[in-house]
């Protein structure tokens, strides 16, 4: 094959995938909304049960 017909139809196929992907577009506002009020849920989850670390133990940051 030609080199120029190969770069010719490699071109064709990466157009054709970037459409596709595109097309394809999650939404990522919706994701991003659930995990955030998730993450607020166990946090009041954890304040209400008053869960708090045992004493005398210290934790490592580093």
């Amino acid at each position: 094959m030609h080199t120029d017909i190969h770069l010719a139809l490699h071109a064709d196929r990466a157009a054709e995938l970037r459409d596709e992907a595109q097309e394809f577009h999650l939404p990522r506002t919706r994701l991003r909304t659930r995990i955030g009020w998730t993450m607020v849920e166990v946090g009041l989850r954890l304040a209400r049960s008053g869960a708090t670390p045992t004493r005398g133990r210290t934790f490592r940051t580093a």
